[in-house]
């Protein structure tokens, strides 16, 4: 499984909003074109944390083919003004937003 966790700016007041924009966007087969099989999103003291879990060992490669769907294009440009990037003067996408994973633990089975 291929994991991103994206950092952001958010107001909490908007963590509504946010996620009925992604409800909808998870209501079609987008999620399964990209590979997703989870996502949580967190906020936090004005951060924006966007989990996602993706089939196989690297979902990049699907994530990139699905960024030139409509409905993808569509979800990006609705959170543009509710979701800013966490360092603005490096960003030019979301993949400028991902964490670095240092450990990772599961259980057995």
């Amino acid at each position: 499984m291929y994991s991103t966790l994206i950092v952001g700016r958010m107001r909490p007041q908007w963590s509504a909003e946010v996620a009925e924009l992604f409800g909808v966007f998870d209501g079609t087969e987008m999620p399964h074109r990209m590979g997703t099989r989870r996502r949580e999103l967190f906020h936090y003291r004005g951060l924006y944390f966007h989990l996602q879990d993706f089939d196989g060992e690297d979902g990049g490669e699907r994530i990139a083919q699905a960024r030139t769907d409509p409905r993808f294009l569509q979800i990006s440009d609705d959170l543009k003004p509710l979701i800013q990037p966490y360092d603005p003067a490096t960003w030019r996408s979301p993949t400028d937003a991902l964490a670095t994973r240092f450990y990772h633990w599961a259980a057995n089975g």
